[in-house]
């Protein structure tokens, strides 16, 4: 874009204001001339001789304005143009003060007109060129009148002057008139130009401006919302409308706290801005999300307080993450710990085992200590057994993976709970599509299901029903039952190493399962099942990619 000290000087000439010169123009004719034609009709003086001329410069200014009208629709040179319909005035103006009296003539501020009017296309130059032209045809009118020289049109002949004083007088006030006119409309209108230029820059500017607000609004991650002093939603970004499943139709003007009823924007009547806040909301399809938000005052240019403008992020996947993150860092301690005292535990275990057995085969022990030696070696077994299961917590092995078939699995997991006592009572019902393939540890995947199995027995404690299966077209397997299910309170502990809910339970059970399933890179979920108790999904790798499972 060209600076203002290039654009000095030129002239951008707008087809639409030469159609409104040219529409002044046929006025000021009818107008002025026709006003004259009128009165000399009606005057009770017989009809003057330069009538007829009037006539015709009636007619010829109408034909002239009109073939203009229908050039300048094509014109290319406006310049040009406008330089001509300038000139045409010119001689206009001259004929009609000639007509009127030349000196005697009251039309000689037509050339002020013309000369204001040259300032409205043209440049300086140009504008003090039809100064000059007008004072020039001005001074000829009156020095031909003077002289006697003043050619006659048919029986019309100007009247003489015989006062060369106040030729001169009259020549002298019209032109400096007609100079000053164009040093000063060229000066204004060279002032409105550039006013006007100045005007359209910013006019662009601030189009660009919005242009990229609306943007940045469009595109940016986070959402944005704009509450008014009602409390009413104003805006809402894409963004917002992605988070929360909500269009703009479907909030706007609603009141916030019907969509967030957990933020507190409001400390009584007043906003409440807050630089970190965190809260929960149920998006449109119900599911519960956790956003953080940060609030600002909206002012407007005279600085008063016209609304709240929220900002706000979905928090849900990264809360979750943080929770994996601090679960692997309890992991790794736990393992840190267990690989320093297995050894200093299993030693003394075995230690006392060993002697009490041997203290058992002794002669004179009686039943009674026979008895209670029984219950020290069961113990000490069941602590080591104990142990095992906190080492495969703790240190999981690496898992050997091969492509096994689920329905193999599955049979061999339905064999052993055939001979479990604890099964009697309980129905297990295997859903799965055949043909399912997993690229898994079959050991590992084995104890994970027998685990969860048991798990779920443990929790029905009665007669009740068991699902094992898989999805169709993914690696997601299942296991659920109908049993109490689990507290929703509990859902974020039960993977947590020695949380049990169990009077008799070690807390390690669901804890060695997540194990297994992250040494996969798999994911675990529990949710409510279909069936009223609880529902565990494990989401394999499958081609690299884990299928989705629900986050617990």
């Amino acid at each position: 874009m060209m600076s203002d000290e290039g654009l000095k000087g030129q002239v951008r000439i707008d087809r639409r204001n030469l159609s409104w010169f040219l529409f002044f123009r046929l006025l000021v004719v009818s107008l002025f001339l026709g006003g004259t034609v009128v009165y000399q009709w009606r005057s009770e003086v017989a009809s003057p001789p330069q009538l007829p001329f009037f006539y015709t410069l009636i007619v010829l200014t109408y034909l002239q304005t009109i073939l203009s009208a229908h050039i300048l629709s094509t014109a290319q040179r406006l310049v040009a143009f406008a330089r001509f319909q300038i000139a045409w005035d010119l001689i206009l103006a001259s004929l009609v003060i000639y007509l009127t009296g030349a000196f005697e003539s009251q039309f000689s501020f037509l050339y002020i007109l013309i000369v204001f009017s040259s300032s409205l296309f043209l440049k300086r130059r140009d504008v003090l060129f039809a100064a000059s032209a007008a004072s020039i045809f001005y001074g000829c009118l009156l020095d031909f009148q003077y002289f006697g020289i003043l050619p006659a049109f048919g029986h019309y002949a100007p009247p003489e002057i015989e006062d060369g004083g106040k030729v001169l007088y009259a020549v002298f006030v019209n032109v400096v008139a007609f100079l000053l006119i164009a040093l000063l409309s060229a000066q204004l209108a060279e002032r409105g130009r550039r006013s006007q230029r100045a005007l359209e820059r910013k006019e662009v500017d601030l189009e660009e401006l919005e242009s990229l607000n609306r943007a940045i609004i469009a595109n940016i991650t986070s959402g944005l919302m704009l509450v008014n002093d009602s409390g009413r939603i104003r805006s809402f970004n894409a963004a917002a409308s992605k988070i929360t499943g909500y269009s703009l139709n479907q909030v706007y003007d609603r009141n916030v706290e019907e969509i967030f009823p957990n933020f507190n924007l409001f400390d009584g009547a007043q906003f409440n801005v807050v630089s970190r806040g965190q809260g929960e909301v149920k998006d449109k399809s119900g599911g519960i999300r956790t956003l953080g938000f940060a609030t600002s005052m909206v002012r407007d240019a005279d600085y008063r307080e016209i609304g709240l403008l929220v900002i706000f992020q979905d928090l849900t996947d990264l809360l979750a993450m943080e929770d994996q993150l601090r679960r692997s860092d309890r992991l790794a301690a736990v393992g840190r710990l267990a690989s320093g005292m297995a050894h200093e535990i299993r030693n003394p275990l075995a230690s006392i085992s060993g002697s009490v057995q041997l203290l058992m085969e002794g002669e004179n022990v009686s039943d009674e200590d026979r008895k209670l030696m029984g219950i020290v070696v069961r113990e000490a077994d069941r602590l080591s057994g104990l142990l095992t299961n906190f080492l495969s917590f703790a240190r999981p092995a690496k898992p050997v993976k091969t492509e096994c078939s689920l329905a193999s699995v599955f049979d061999e997991l339905l064999a052993i709970l055939h001979a479990d006592s604890r099964f009697d009572n309980i129905k297990v019902v295997i859903d799965s599509p055949p043909g399912r393939n997993l690229y898994v540890d079959r050991q590992m995947l084995h104890q994970v299901l027998l685990d969860l199995v048991i798990n779920s027995a443990e929790a029905i404690s009665g007669g009740g029903m068991i699902r094992v299966g898989s999805t169709s077209g993914s690696s997601l397997v299942f296991v659920e039952d109908n049993g109490p299910g689990i507290d929703e309170k509990n859902r974020g502990k039960i993977f947590e190493p020695f949380f049990t809910t169990k009077d008799s339970g070690t807390g390690l059970g669901l804890a060695t399962v997540y194990s297994v399933v992250e040494a996969h890179g798999g994911e675990i979920s529990v949710q409510e099942s279909g069936m009223g108790g609880a529902r565990f999904e494990l989401a394999f790798p499958e081609n690299g990619r884990v299928a989705s499972a629900a986050t617990f």
